[in-house]
């Protein structure tokens, strides 16, 4: 490598505790915040699908203000503005709060998009032959929605494992904030932030295969899935 760099340092810090802890957190938090994201996605697309002005209105609006502002800025507002309004929150408390509202607005979307690429005469010969709506969404839509929704689903929990590392500004102890500390101790720079970026490498390829092996089990009953038509999850730079 150049000069400067310390192959011992980048041994050590490979398998330090204090990074492989940081790296656990990023992982709960991840999963934390997608199934958070989850629930409140799946309410916001049933809302949005809804056809009274009232519940359609305000899920439309939630949506547009969590995808148009930045995450970071989300995270601020919630961690350093809620305490002059009377509410204090933990660090924990608000990146989860942080990345389960951001993170809801997206999922809404792919789930909305998921649920409408079903064709509406499938519904309609349902609840034709007796199907309550929660019957022919149970038993008609979503079996046949989650083979487009899953592919675009596993792509945004590989983006939230990243994105993840933007709690580090409130003081987060993930797997970037722990990187940040052991340069200020330490000053290996370079060696700690590629021993990080190692470690993002192989979550998000542990994760690839999941998310293959779940594509191929929604995929299973209806050949091979086409192209998800629903929006892909926006990088990491673009939140």
């Amino acid at each position: 490598m150049g000069q400067g760099w310390s192959w011992s340092g980048f041994i050590d810090y490979l398998f330090n505790p204090y990074i492989l802890s940081g790296a656990v957190t990023t992982l709960w938090l991840t999963l934390a915040a997608i199934a958070g994201g989850l629930v409140v996605g799946c309410a916001l697309a049933l809302a949005r699908l809804s056809s009274r002005r009232w519940v359609a209105g305000p899920a439309h609006f939630y949506i547009w203000v969590f995808r148009g502002t930045p995450l970071l800025v989300q995270l601020i507002i919630i961690y350093t503005g809620l305490p002059q309004l009377g509410l204090k929150l933990s660090v924990i408390e608000s990146a989860l709060l942080g990345l389960i509202l951001n993170e809801a607005a997206y999922l809404a979307e792919i789930v909305r998009g998921g649920i409408q690429s079903i064709s509406a005469g499938q519904t309609n010969a349902a609840r034709a032959v007796g199907f309550s709506s929660a019957q022919t969404m149970r038993y008609i839509v979503m079996p046949q929605a989650m083979r487009l929704i899953v592919p675009t689903l596993g792509n945004s929990i590989n983006g939230l494992l990243k994105t993840t590392s933007i709690t580090s500004v409130i003081s987060m102890e993930e797997l970037l904030r722990r990187t940040q500390v052991l340069i200020q101790e330490k000053f290996m720079v370079l060696e700690l932030f590629v021993v990080a970026a190692i470690y993002y490498l192989l979550m998000t390829t542990a994760w690839d295969f999941i998310q293959r092996r779940i594509e191929r089990h929604y995929g299973r009953a209806y050949g091979n899935a086409s192209a998800p038509v629903v929006p892909a999850e926006p990088a990491l730079e673009q939140r």
